[in-house]
C-alpha cells in the first residue's frame, strides 16, 4: 500500500467526523417539530448523512481491515443509511434522519475521537 493510502483513510475518517459534527450542531437546540418544519435543516443534515455514508463506504471497500478492527463503528449501517437516502429520497423517513443526528451521531463522534488526524 502506497503512503498516499493510508492518507486517505485518515481524509475519510475527517470526513466522517466532520459531517457528523456539522449534522449535530445544525440540530443543536431544535425538537423534532422544529426540525420537521425547517427545510433547510433538513437538507443540511441529509447532506451531512450522505457524505458520512460515502466516506464509510469507501473505507469498508478500501480498508477492509480497519473497518474489522473498528467494529464499534457502524459502518454497514452508515454505508445503508447513504443508499437509502440516495435510492429513496421521496420516501425518506425524516424521524429516522433526526434520530440519527440526535443520538447516533455523537455516540459516532465519540468512537471516532482518536481516530482521526
Amino acid at each position: 500500500m502506497k503512503a498516499s493510502d493510508d492518507d486517505r483513510l485518515v481524509d475519510y475518517l475527517d470526513q466522517v467526523a466532520l459531517a457528523a459534527g456539522n449534522a449535530v450542531s445544525f440540530i443543536d437546540g431544535m425538537e423534532l417539530d422544529d426540525f420537521l418544519v425547517d427545510k433547510r435543516t433538513q437538507q443540511a443534515v441529509v447532506m451531512s448523512l450522505m457524505i458520512i455514508g460515502e466516506a464509510a463506504a469507501k473505507i469498508l471497500d478500501r480498508y477492509p481491515d480497519f473497518a474489522a478492527s473498528n467494529a464499534e463503528l457502524p459502518w454497514v449501517s452508515m454505508r445503508g443509511m447513504r443508499n437509502r437516502i440516495a435510492h429513496g429520497y421521496f420516501e425518506l423517513n425524516l424521524g429516522v434522519v433526526w434520530e440519527t443526528a440526535k443520538r447516533a451521531l455523537p455516540t459516532l463522534l465519540q468512537h471516532l475521537a482518536g481516530k482521526t488526524g
